[in-house]
């Protein structure tokens, strides 16, 4: 008969080595089918998107005491103005500030109601023609025209990486491993009242509008003898 042989503690230890170096050397090819790396990438690049927007708005909701403050030189009587555009820039900050993180489609409406809220403001500059020339008003419309730019730039660099993390995870076999991960879909960066998604302008080159011509003067009739 054959002699059974023991297996010994060395032995079992090796073949658990071996069986540990193996699982090593698979566990990246593993996760990869499953879809865990892609995940992560595709989600972290949303993430980093979403960030800048947030420095964006940030700069521009910074930007607008200072407009403000300027504007007031001419037009100190507007005052109906000046606190919608306060009121509006201290929803955005508010929204920026948001416990727990900010939330995409809450920062998309904070923005859209900052803009609606600027354009009378800039708009003052026909009634107002000395504003139009006045240097620091100039300095700080560049400024913010500038930062809305990058706000549009980073807005579509996010929404394009959310809407490809979010195809992704609705995929097989990622779509498993998503709901094993808790990695639910992405909202993106947009108004969400539909009527309101095309962003407010103000054309700066428009020529003032020229005052009421005065009516003219009645004569009353001469008294009868």
């Amino acid at each position: 008969m054959r002699a059974m042989t023991m297996a010994t503690p060395d032995t079992v230890r090796g073949a658990r080595a071996r069986w540990l170096r193996r699982a090593v050397l698979l566990l990246p090819l593993a996760l990869g089918a499953c879809g865990y790396n892609s995940i992560q990438t595709l989600d972290e690049t949303a993430a980093k998107s979403q960030k800048e927007i947030e420095v964006q708005l940030q700069r521009r909701a910074d930007l607008i005491p200072n407009l403000v403050a300027t504007v007031k030189g001419f037009a100190a009587q507007e005052k109906g103005i000046f606190e919608a555009v306060a009121k509006a820039q201290s929803g955005l900050t508010g929204a920026l500030a948001r416990p727990g993180g900010a939330n995409p489609a809450e920062l998309a409406n904070a923005n859209d109601n900052l803009s609606r809220a600027v354009l009378p403001m800039l708009t003052l500059v026909t009634s107002y023609p000395k504003l139009s020339s006045d240097a620091q008003f100039l300095k700080l419309q560049d400024e913010l025209t500038g930062t809305e730019n990058r706000v549009a730039v980073s807005r579509t660099d996010y929404n394009n990486a959310v809407n490809e993390y979010n195809a992704y995870i609705r995929k097989f076999p990622a779509v498993m491993t998503a709901k094993v991960l808790g990695s639910k879909p992405r909202e993106y960066f947009e108004v969400t009242d539909a009527a309101k998604r095309d962003a407010p302008t103000v054309d700066f080159n428009a020529t003032p509008a020229a005052p009421a011509a005065a009516a003219p003067a009645v004569t009353p009739p001469a008294a009868k003898p």
